[in-house]
């Protein structure tokens, strides 16, 4: 039920940003103010897509999907695109390298990603959604 209501936030977060990026279309390649959290977004969402893997959550693409989702609606180019990818991978990347299996370190980390990652999409929404 949880991961839900995460999904949902992000759904709100992914509108919000969305409605933002028009503003922002002038300076196209131009930090948003909120690129620190997208940026943090993207590293939890991808380090969610190893971690509930590894761990047996059977959701396929999902992270990696909402990641997607997150791109398309901010549209972002160049610099701001690269960045937000990168930190997707940092993300996955640091945890592959640290976790081959589920353990309850892992089962933490998950529980407190979700946990950062809706508060981060609430903060946005709640700050630049119209």
């Amino acid at each position: 039920m949880r991961q839900t209501a995460f999904v949902l936030v992000l759904a709100a977060c992914l509108v919000g940003a969305g409605l933002v990026s028009p503003r922002l279309a002038q300076a196209q390649d131009a930090a948003a103010p909120f690129d620190g959290d997208l940026q943090r977004f993207a590293e939890i969402l991808g380090s969610l897509h190893y971690l509930r893997e590894i761990c047996g959550a059977n959701e396929g693409q999902k992270w990696r999907d909402e990641m997607q989702a997150l791109v398309d609606a901010e549209t972002p180019s160049g610099e701001r695109r690269a960045r937000l990818i990168a930190s997707f991978n940092r993300g996955y990347y640091g945890f592959q390298q640290t976790y081959r299996t589920c353990t309850p370190a892992a089962t933490l980390a998950i529980k407190r990603y979700l946990a950062e990652g809706s508060k981060i999409s609430r903060d946005l929404t709640a700050r630049y959604a119209n």
